[in-house]
């Protein structure tokens, strides 16, 4: 059974700064022949796309959060982290870790269980 635990959520004022990490764990599942990726949910809105990182390195990013997040994969830890800068309150959300592959051309997706992230004065 493959789990993701994210951390590093918190508070912080608005222009601050937060890493969030992402640690996948069990079978002989392993983060470098993943996608994976965060997205956030804010209240009374819809899941958005923050951040992905396909197995090759390849990273996508969200339009709201271009150049100030950066994604990132440790392969050795087996853990995906959101460097998270200039933070501003619209960026106030449960943010979500996945990582989805597949093994037989059968797709397995993952997720983890949410950190809440608040960015406020």
């Amino acid at each position: 059974q493959v789990q993701l635990v994210e951390s590093g959520g918190g508070l912080v004022q608005p222009g601050g700064s937060l890493r969030l990490s992402c640690a996948a764990s069990g079978g002989d599942f392993s983060i470098s022949s993943a996608a994976a990726g965060w997205y956030r949910q804010a209240p009374g809105k819809q899941r958005e796309l923050v951040a992905t990182i396909s197995s090759w390195g390849t990273t996508n990013y969200g339009y709201s959060v271009n150049n100030r997040f950066t994604i990132s994969r440790d392969n050795t830890n087996n853990t995906v982290y959101l460097q998270m800068n200039g933070l501003k309150p619209e960026d106030t959300a449960v943010y979500y870790c996945n990582a989805h592959h597949y093994v037989d051309f059968r797709l397995y997706d993952y997720w983890g269980q949410g950190t809440q992230v608040t960015v406020s004065s």
